[in-house]
């Protein structure tokens, strides 16, 4: 589960003529990972047409012009660089009114490390039988857990840097204020209702185990669960992108909702969207998990059978 908050998720790809395969292999391509979005554009071979054109290095005047391709001396890594598929699909998708991609999901993205970081406490717990020990696993790790999320959002001011960040990503194509700043004070206000939401239900779950037997099944239900909770975060947001277009786009089409899994066609462009690898390590885990609670419900009832046959 750790592994996979590193890796991608899904991906999505959008081809169409005026994309050349040659020239763009996988289309223009982004992967969906727990933190956000990242390019997913591999360089092309020198042998595309794309080595023949040049661009510039980005969108303001008089700034030097390069080749992707062939711009091995020119970069500081001394490689060729790919196309910022980012940055390209939120180009191609402003022109029918959709906000730029890093508005979606802004509370998920930033707080998911905690998220992760509390599953995996809970998991640490359910792997210990003893009460006792498990108690400690769950105090010491919520506790240093509630310490980092307040310390990291709070004291050290990264919870008012991203909300400003987020405004000003939403801004990039459709500078409308007073919409961005309410956007902007729910991104503040939800992502406090989370964090201490967050600290709530780590209460909960002490006070569960310590009452409650079976409650220690709900260690492992919940985590596994998780490529579950990110499939429906993955079709809210893209629901409420195709629903929330801006009057302002250059082409007016009707609400929709983009594919979430599978081939679409929207305009001149097809769309793909598939789990990646790192939803497969999800699936993994929540097999594993299945199985393993399986087994522990199992070992509950031997356990309960046995203290009732003491007692008679």
């Amino acid at each position: 589960m750790v592994a996979a908050y590193f890796a991608p998720i899904w991906w999505v790809s959008l081809t169409a003529p005026n994309y050349p395969e040659d020239a763009f292999p996988d289309g223009i391509r982004i992967h969906f990972h727990f933190d956000g979005v990242k390019n997913g554009c591999s360089t092309p071979p020198k042998t595309s047409r794309l080595a023949e054109e040049t661009m510039a290095e980005d969108m303001g005047e008089g700034t030097g012009r390069y080749n992707p391709i062939l711009a091995e001396q020119t970069t500081l890594s001394g490689k060729a660089t790919a196309l910022d598929c980012v940055h390209e699909m939120n180009t191609i998708n402003h022109y029918v009114g959709m906000y730029p991609i890093a508005t979606g999901g802004p509370v998920e993205t930033k707080l998911s490390k905690f998220f992760i970081a509390f599953f995996a406490v809970m998991l640490l717990s359910f792997a210990v039988r003893d009460r006792r020990l498990r108690l400690g696993i769950m105090g010491v790790g919520f506790g240093a857990l509630a310490a980092w999320m307040l310390i990291d959002q709070f004291a050290m001011g990264r919870l008012a840097a991203h909300v400003q960040h987020y405004m000003d990503e939403s801004a990039t194509f459709f500078n409308d204020p007073e919409r961005i700043a309410a956007w902007g004070g729910n991104v503040e206000l939800i992502s406090k209702i989370a964090i201490f939401g967050m600290i709530a239900a780590m209460l909960v779950v002490i006070l569960g185990v310590l009452r409650f037997r079976s409650f220690e099944l709900l260690l492992a239900l919940v985590p596994g669960l998780l490529p579950l909770f990110y499939l429906i975060e993955y079709s809210a947001w893209l629901w409420f992108f195709g629903h929330n277009l801006h009057p302002w786009g250059a082409f007016t089409v009707k609400p929709f909702m983009p594919t979430v899994f599978g081939e679409g066609k929207v305009a001149q462009f097809s769309t793909f969207s598939y789990p990646h690898w790192g939803y497969g390590l999800l699936m993994l885990v929540f097999v594993c998990l299945m199985l393993a609670m399986l087994l522990r419900r199992k070992q509950l009832r031997e356990e309960q059978a046995l203290a009732s046959a003491r007692q008679g």
